[in-house]
């Protein structure tokens, strides 16, 4: 790659670990709580984050496809290290509530833009066809920066709730000055009428004009809702086990780790299997692994079920996304990655309240194969058409 543009992928993997080295995310319920926050209140700031990045997903990658990618990144990671900030040095839900709107929208800048910089950058040097392998690196950054985040940020607790924050606003401006020093690469056109009618437009072609496009997003989609669904229950299948709270972290860290590792790979395996293969067999082993999961009831059979999970979810994550970046135009790019995240956080939105209440109402082992049948049926309902735009 010319040296122009190599300095980018350095600087997105900075913004990458600032983005995914989250000392907060094992303690943040604790300090809630250590705050005077009620669950309720807790849980209503979590869905305010989501809300958030729902309505600003789809407009940030419009911005970052009309302004330039540079542009929505620096804005990202600015308002990553605000929320931060708040969360440092204020108190109560109501400024905790404005940290986590903060941190939505900064997170919305980010998503998409960063992947779209990093392909257009490789294409810029007639070098698109190495994505996966890059973005496949980029991912394994992210899951080992959450993998050691999850034990240093446990320490930190340890000595003060309030400690992870104060450190985890420093991790977050590093990612400023790496956002700044950006090198914009060359499209070969860019948005001519921009407005909301263009967004529109933008969508449509994404999800119904474009057969191969609307394929891609809707199946990466469903997996990607799936794997995210996996990443919060299974600490309650493990909790029900009995396992402590020392061990459930234990096995984040070590899932985070396995992802990161096998993601390494996951463009050789994917030539090597072939592209059918690999789409089949992954998307059989997530769908099957909540039905699996459903059925084990003891910690020996379920810790490999979600350790085999946990490596399809590292080949089919960059694998489904690269298939999605080869076939959008670049000028489109930043919005339609913006599309294919706000599907994923709708499916997640209807999913997660339906997992909730057939567990209440039945039973958690229950409610995982049920769920793993309606993912399952999702899936097998659209990969043939996903598997047709592959061939072509």
């Amino acid at each position: 790659m010319h040296r122009t543009f190599s300095r980018n992928i350095l600087r997105l993997y900075i913004i990458k670990i600032a983005k995914w080295f989250m000392l907060t995310m094992p303690i943040i319920m604790l300090f809630y709580k250590d705050s005077g926050l009620t669950h309720e209140e807790a849980f209503q700031l979590k869905a305010i984050y989501s809300i958030s990045i729902v309505i600003f997903e789809v407009p940030s990658g419009y911005l970052a496809d009309i302004l330039g990618r540079k542009f929505t990144l620096i804005l990202g990671t600015i308002l990553g290290t605000m929320g931060f900030i708040f969360y440092s040095v204020g108190t109560g839900y109501w400024i905790f509530m404005a940290a986590e709107m903060t941190l939505g929208i900064g997170q919305s800048f980010i998503s998409g833009s960063d992947s779209a910089m990093l392909f257009d950058s490789l294409k810029a040097d007639g070098k698109s066809h190495k994505y996966l392998k890059y973005e496949g690196l980029n991912f394994s950054i992210g899951n080992y920066s959450e993998a050691l985040a999850g034990l240093a940020g446990g320490a930190l607790a340890e000595i003060s709730l309030h400690l992870p924050f104060y450190f985890q606003t420093g991790i977050a401006f590093i990612g400023i000055p790496a956002a700044l020093t950006l090198l914009e690469p060359p499209r070969i056109e860019k948005r001519k009428r921009p407005g909301f009618i263009d967004i529109l437009n933008v969508v449509k072609y994404a999800l119904i004009k474009n057969n191969r496009l609307r394929w891609n997003l809707i199946y990466s989609s469903i997996i990607g809702t799936s794997t995210l669904t996996m990443a919060w229950v299974y600490q309650l299948k493990l909790h029900e086990f009995g396992f402590t709270e020392l061990f459930i972290g234990g096995t984040a860290t070590g899932l985070n780790l396995l992802v990161g590792t096998v993601t390494l790979f996951s463009s050789k395996l994917e030539r090597k299997m072939g592209k059918k293969v690999t789409v089949l067999s992954t998307s059989i082993i997530i769908t099957g692994g909540f039905i699996a999961a459903g059925f084990t009831h003891t910690a020996i059979f379920f810790l490999p079920v979600l350790a085999i999970f946990y490596m399809a979810r590292g080949i089919a994550t960059p694998v489904l996304k690269d298939y999605i970046n080869q076939i959008t135009p670049s000028d489109i790019r930043a919005t339609v990655l913006s599309v294919r995240s706000l599907l994923i956080r709708a499916i997640f939105a209807v999913m997660a309240p339906l997992f909730g209440w057939i567990s209440d109402t039945l039973s958690l082992s229950e409610a995982l194969w049920i769920v793993g049948l309606v993912f399952m049926a999702l899936a097998l309902s659209t990969v043939t058409l996903f598997l047709r735009t592959l061939k072509r």
